[in-house]
């Protein structure tokens, strides 16, 4: 089987609470978005839909090498848009895999 190209999985984490934890979320909870499509989150552990949906239109990009210059690139950072905690995420790039895009839709 050829492999079309590579993504990489990634793992989004709590950096910071600067302000009140209003949704119970903790510095290090994290999600991995690995095999292209499948959102992980550990065992007992929950992630607020609202720091996800700041978070969910970067991530595409992410899983791609973008040019060296390119402020997608460069920048990981990510704030939940409740102003009221401030929450603060950072998209790390945790291992690149090959893909089929006949297996993807």
């Amino acid at each position: 089987m050829a492999h079309d190209f590579e993504l990489y999985d990634l793992r989004v984490t709590v950096t910071a609470i600067e302000g009140r934890s209003v949704c119970s979320m903790q510095v290090g909870d994290y999600f991995e978005l690995t095999e292209s499509s499948k959102l992980r989150i550990p065992d007992g552990k929950h992630f607020c839909v609202y720091a996800l949906s700041a978070v969910l239109p970067l991530l595409a990009a992410k899983q791609r090498q973008l040019a060296a210059n390119d402020w997608l690139e460069r920048d990981s950072l990510i704030a939940c848009p409740d102003p009221e905690e401030r929450l603060i995420m950072k998209i790390e790039r945790i291992q690149k895999r090959a893909m089929n895009s006949d297996d993807l839709t």
